[in-house]
């Protein structure tokens, strides 16, 4: 490293300390007179840097060489052009060239002069005409924070994020998918008097730090930005090009600007078929958590670094954990077995560079250089979805390599339970015919968190800590109505964006009374119920006085979802239906709020759950456009166990004899009535003889947690192999 700073500074010095040639300082100033010109002359412009060995399709690395910003007058434009010439030597350049095979003496580099943006004004940002963790492509994903960009691109903020489906997108449905509010704790702006880089990063206020940075027009217009950019280079390369682009939006004149494009190089050159699987067995004391990159999992020792100064301190193989990483950092990042910082979103460098190395990061944590311990060894797991966790100690873990080239399907539709919508992209990347039973009060629970009917009369909550919680919810939403609809539609339809156009059944709220009483001022609302399990859930609720308007709020999420995001493929489902009158109240009900079966494609499923489901099957297959067993509710009402109770737990079995009966009875009578069957209990991912018995059943389909999905899959094979069954292509 002391070498490396030796020498760099030299290369530079010998570039900094030649005079530019005369009559490129004559062009240039020429054509700044131009600008001013045109601007004004209180114009300020970035001064740029772009060589030939960075932005490549195969290779890039955010931040090779030096770009100096709110740059104005003749003698700072001539320093910074001379500043920027000497930066094709800086230390990490110089590294990474030697990494990737290039000649030193064989790459140039140019500088763009560019009119300053004043997006210290405004807002600016990152964005990817993919997901970035997954390679999911049918996304634009933009991030943005308030003021100038280099806070975003340095990893200095956490900010805001934002996805959009391109498939729905190009269909004209003008909707923004997800959106996930960041911190957005300082921002960049102008700062007067200093010769280079006249900037200088101020708090946000909290206002600011509350409320997304971009309205949906602006994100649309962003989206709209990149999937014509995209377009424009894949046409030129005969294939599909990802590509990773940076915006600014001027504070004066409103307008977003694209201000670099170059291609996307990770996701994008990943070969092949195999699915690499990274699984944690356990899990253990959480330390800290941000923003995952990559779903990868490792196990070191902390190395805190606090600056560049104490960069020779680090041991490869460590976990390097800071504040924030910058560009001179590389030659140790690349050692790394982890990088966890405070501070940065998933588009800021050391997060890019993570990823092109093929390193787990977690970044924007807030509190990791302060909570480990340098030294200590930890587990870093970016494998559980968009949030990435700390664990104390040394988790056992495992690598699972699939080759999906050579995976049959098997005649019997494999499906998934998938509820975490942040999982959703990663999860499509199994071999799978859809998401089977797509449970909505897990968004509920995580997304929004308070009881629908607290937030539609908050004045009925006695509570006034509890009151203020929920007033804290809506903060930036017209009224409680929006928020609870927007948040449940944007989970529901990251999950149904991300199997596109496979079926995604998703089940309409099935708390149980003591369930919903745990969510923000539910117990101002809930009655108190000995044995909930049998109590008020499931469809007894979508109709009844006490709730109604709860489930009308639910009913315009998944319009919204259907109708507004272009997700036709979302099929709802209906939980705990005891009785046919009940059903036809509740199918009432819904086309009343605007879901009425068979219009627009509309299906609706039931759960089969209760054995009147089954006894009845005839008429309530004249109802519904299918039915999913769910093997976990059938047992218990099969036999009369409380699954809850631990005291008669022992006679809880799936495999039962009564309760493949009754799952017997509901196959035939789906068959008979023409309509789907399914199963989407837990036996099928436990018990691999269940698995067998329902194939042999002739079920339509069975869902399964993700884990077991691969495993699964090749039992079905193996016992349709048996039956003589043809696997499809």
């Amino acid at each position: 490293m002391q070498d490396l700073a030796r020498r760099g500074a030299a290369a530079r010095e010998i570039i900094y300390s030649a005079p530019l040639p005369s009559d490129l300082q004559e062009e240039i100033l020429s054509a700044y007179t131009q600008l001013k010109r045109e601007y004004g002359p209180t114009l300020t412009v970035a001064v740029r840097s772009s060589a030939t060995a960075e932005d490549l399709p195969t290779a890039s690395f955010a931040g090779q060489q030096d770009t100096y910003l709110n740059i104005s007058g003749d003698a700072a434009l001539l320093d910074a052009c001379k500043r920027c010439f000497a930066s094709l030597f800086t230390d990490r350049a110089i590294h990474y060239r030697i990494d990737e095979g290039f000649d030193h003496f064989k790459v140039a580099l140019s500088i763009g002069i560019m009119k300053m943006v004043r997006s210290d004004l405004s807002t600016s940002g990152v964005m990817f005409s993919l997901d970035t963790e997954t390679g999911f492509r049918d996304v634009v994903f933009i991030t943005a924070s308030w003021g100038l960009g280099e806070n975003v691109v340095q990893g200095a903020v956490d900010p805001d994020e934002y996805y959009v489906f391109k498939p729905g997108f190009r269909r004209g449905k003008k909707v923004v998918l997800r959106r996930i509010l960041g911190s957005k704790k300082i921002k960049m702006i102008y700062a007067e008097g200093h010769t280079h880089n006249q900037t200088r990063n101020v708090p946000t206020s909290q206002n600011e730090r509350e409320h997304f940075c971009l309205t949906d027009s602006d994100v649309l217009t962003l989206a709209d930005y990149a999937v014509k950019v995209e377009a424009h280079y894949s046409q030129k390369v005969g294939e599909s090009r990802p590509m990773d682009m940076e915006w600014a939006k001027d504070g004066l004149d409103g307008q977003l600007y694209m201000v670099q494009a170059r291609p996307e190089t990770v996701s994008s050159q990943k070969k092949g078929q195999v699915l690499e699987e990274y699984l944690l067995k356990t899990r253990g004391q959480v330390l800290a958590t941000g923003r995952a990159v990559g779903a990868k999992i490792a196990s070191a020792p902390v190395r805190f670094i606090a600056d560049v100064a104490h960069l020779s301190t680090f041991r490869p193989g460590e976990v390097l954990v800071a504040d924030t990483t910058t560009p001179d950092w590389e030659p140790v990042m690349k050692q790394a077995a982890a990088i966890v910082t405070n501070r940065g979103g998933r588009t800021c460098h050391a997060a890019i560079i993570a990823r092109e190395l093929g390193i787990p990061a977690i970044v924007g944590t807030d509190n990791a250089t302060t909570v480990l311990q340098d030294g200590a060894v930890i587990t870093v797991s970016c494998a559980e979805g968009d949030k990435g966790f700390v664990y104390a100690g040394a988790l056992p873990f495992e690598i699972r390599h699939t080759d999906l080239a050579t995976l049959q399907r098997p005649a019997t539709e494999i499906m998934i339970n998938l509820g975490n919508p942040e999982i959703a992209f990663q999860t499509s990347m199994l071999p799978n015919d859809g998401i089977g039973l797509a449970r909505m009060e897990f968004i509920i629970n995580s997304a929004i968190k308070a009881h629908p009917m607290a937030l539609l009369h908050p004045e009925k909550v006695e509570d006034k800590e509890e009151q203020t919680a929920l007033a804290q919810l809506v903060i930036g939403f017209d009224n409680p109505a929006d928020f609870f609809v927007q948040r449940l539609s944007e989970g529901i339809g990251t999950i149904a964006a991300a199997f596109y156009p496979k079926p995604v059944v998703v089940r309409m709220s099935d708390f149980k009374s003591n369930e919903y009483a745990s969510l923000l001022g539910g117990r101002w609302f809930e009655p108190s119920e000995d044995n909930p399990m049998l109590g008020f859930r499931g469809a007894s609720r979508y109709a009844h006085p006490d709730y109604s308007e709860g489930f009308a709020l639910e009913c315009a999420a998944m319009r919204r979802v259907r109708e507004d995001m272009g997700l036709d493929n979302v099929i709802l489902m209906l939980p705990f239906v005891r009785r046919v009158q009940e059903a036809d109240a509740v199918l009432a009900k819904m086309a009343e709020f605007g879901l009425k079966r068979g219009e627009q494609g509309l299906k609706i499923y039931a759960m089969c759950e209760i054995p009147n489901n089954v006894i009845l099957i005839d008429q309530f297959a004249k109802r519904f456009d299918g039915f999913s067993i769910g093997s976990n509710d059938l047992t218990q009402l099969t036999l009369g166990v409380d699954r809850d109770s631990q005291i008669v737990a022992f006679d809880y079995d799936e495999r039962d004899d009564g309760v493949k009966e009754m799952i017997r009875l509901a196959v035939e009578g789906c068959a008979r009535n023409g309509i789907h069957s399914g199963l989407c209990g837990q036996a099928p991912s436990d018990y691999p003889e269940m698995a067998e018995f329902l194939v042999q059943l002739g079920i339509d389909s069975i869902s399964l947690n993700p884990d077991t999905v691969l495993a699964t899959t090749l039992q079905v094979l193996e016992v349709e192999k048996l039956m003589g069954r043809t696997p499809r292509s």
